[in-house]
């Protein structure tokens, strides 16, 4: 199996040709993933971060094999179904409430690119259609497809290998105070400029709130929000929050944008919001966006082929009945603790440049770019599964995980950055 998948199946972010090592999951269960070996690795990354709940849960088990035993699919084009109804409703309930239109899609990238058509459309209905740019900020990551990639960060991004295809935005410096430091009002001042001079070109601001995630773990200031929601009413302009990353409890609060009480006009879902058992999203908006886009006999112009897919909305239903009925401050707030106390020895090491946690996030920045292969192979050979990426190295855990657990998860990271 291992030969032919180096041969044939291509993983991301690979080489083709030079393919890093893949290790054999036979089963996951709880938190562990347990390797057709007989290993069991204790799941540090909740895969990519949206198995919430962790694996093999009962809950959304059932409610995969009661949907698929009455409907596995149906186009969503002219028709509807339960599922898809009860999950807007419970989207509704728990976002910001000016956001009163769901539109379901396939992943967490065409959520993001749902939102910036909706945005082109919004202007081109409003008669402003040289507004077809998008403001930023630098260091971020919103998704691998074309439109989600052009908002990524320009130098760690993708924008060399696609340079003159990938369409050209706008980037502000990314606000320099974290989220535990005081307000520096000098860190919207590049914000402020891009806005003045490209108002008239920028259809929307698109943020990932307070922690920008695959662009290098980093977390500021609520603050900033607050700002770019000012800033954006002040010039007219539409404010995207992309939570795919930070939705559904990740930052202790259900969703980032609440640390600093700020609604955006189009919100992006995904990730988590099926406990990790189906690629999902949802891309959420104003009234007042959908009536513009819906003037004249207007459409908005998207519409995936497993659009609200029954069995992928059954399971987002099971998981957030799941969340709900967790106590999710207090849980994120003992993994932030346990995160807190067990990477606290690393902050004294000479290969480590910063230690970061907020909730159930825990970040070692090192001093250098780690050997991916060299250092996955040490996590695999010590029971954990950690993926880093860079000079960083993270853990995003299952919100089911026990405290024994995070204490070995974290004895592990300190173990092997020790020793590199």
């Amino acid at each position: 199996m291992l030969q032919f998948d180096r041969h044939h199946v291509w993983h991301p972010y690979t080489s083709p040709t030079n393919p890093l090592p893949v290790y054999p999951v036979a089963s996951a269960d709880g938190v562990r993933l347990r390797l057709s070996d007989g290993r069991e690795l204790i799941d540090g990354m909740s895969s990519w971060w949206c198995a919430i709940h962790g694996y093999n849960h009962p809950r959304l088990n059932a409610a995969l094999h009661r949907q698929a035993a009455s409907m596995a699919h149906v186009m969503f084009g002219g028709l509807t179904h339960e599922p898809a109804v009860t999950l807007a409703r419970a989207l509704l309930n728990i976002t910001p409430a000016n956001l009163q239109k769901v539109f379901f899609c396939d992943s967490g990238s065409v959520a993001v690119e749902v939102a910036m058509k909706m945005a082109l459309q919004y202007w081109g209905a409003m008669g402003r259609p040289a507004r077809q740019h998008f403001l930023t900020i630098r260091g971020g990551y919103h998704g691998d497809t074309l439109g989600a990639m052009s908002v990524c960060d320009p130098v760690t991004g993708m924008h060399q290998l696609f340079n003159g295809v990938v369409p050209v935005q706008f980037f502000a410096a990314r606000p320099t105070c974290r989220n535990d430091e005081e307000w520096r009002d000098d860190d919207m001042a590049d914000f402020r400029r891009q806005l003045a001079a490209h108002h008239n070109e920028i259809a929307a601001v698109i943020l990932e709130p307070i922690v920008q995630g695959a662009g290098g773990m980093h977390f500021y200031a609520p603050e900033f929000l607050r700002q770019a929601r000012k800033l954006c009413d002040e010039y007219g302009l539409l404010l995207i929050f992309d939570e795919i990353a930070t939705g559904f409890g990740r930052t202790g609060l259900m969703f980032a944008c609440e640390h600093a009480d700020v609604a955006p006009d189009i919100m992006c879902l995904g990730k988590s919001i099926t406990g990790g058992y189906m690629s999902f999203a949802a891309t959420l908006t104003t009234e007042a966006v959908s009536e513009v886009i819906g003037r004249n006999g207007g459409v908005f112009m998207h519409g995936p082929t497993f659009m609200a897919n029954p069995l992928a909305c059954a399971v987002a239903n099971a998981s957030l009945e799941l969340l709900l009925e967790m106590d999710l401050p207090n849980n994120i707030g003992r993994i932030r603790q346990c995160l807190e106390r067990g990477l606290e020895s690393c902050r004294a090491l000479p290969n480590v440049l910063e230690v970061r946690v907020l909730g159930a996030i825990g970040v070692v920045e090192m001093t250098k770019p780690v050997n991916l292969a060299h250092i996955q192979k040490m996590f695999v050979e010590r029971g954990v599964w950690i993926r880093p990426f860079g000079r960083l190295i993270y853990v995003m855990p299952p919100y089911i995980i026990s405290n024994d657990e995070l204490d070995f998860l974290t004895s592990q990271m300190f173990e092997v950055i020790k020793g590199l």
